[in-house]
């Protein structure tokens, strides 16, 4: 009987611990979220997955901005990072 119980004690945490780690925003909802989140029309958008932490809970990580006088140059740039898993915006950061 103990045995049965901890088999279903582990396969507990690891339904638990595949749940955190799952992408259920799109990369494109990603975007809309961040753009919605920013106070300018962004002219160049690069987006990438990171997992972080010890579950390695996924993030997409959305850059925006527009173009400055140079190619390496912004005249504004807003990075946001949001939960892949629930959709939540974890944070923005606006450079101007």
């Amino acid at each position: 009987m103990a045995v049965i119980v901890a088999v279903l004690g582990v396969a507990f945490v690891v339904a638990q611990t595949c749940q955190q780690s799952q992408i259920r925003l799109t990369k494109e909802q990603a975007i809309a979220k961040a753009e919605a989140r920013i106070p300018f029309e962004p002219d160049r958008t690069q987006i990438r997955m990171l997992r972080q932490g010890i579950t390695s809970e996924p993030f997409w990580i959305v850059s925006l901005s527009v173009a400055g006088e140079s190619d390496n140059d912004f005249r504004e740039l807003a990075i946001v990072k949001i939960d892949a898993n629930s959709g939540k915006v974890d944070s923005v950061r606006i450079q101007r």
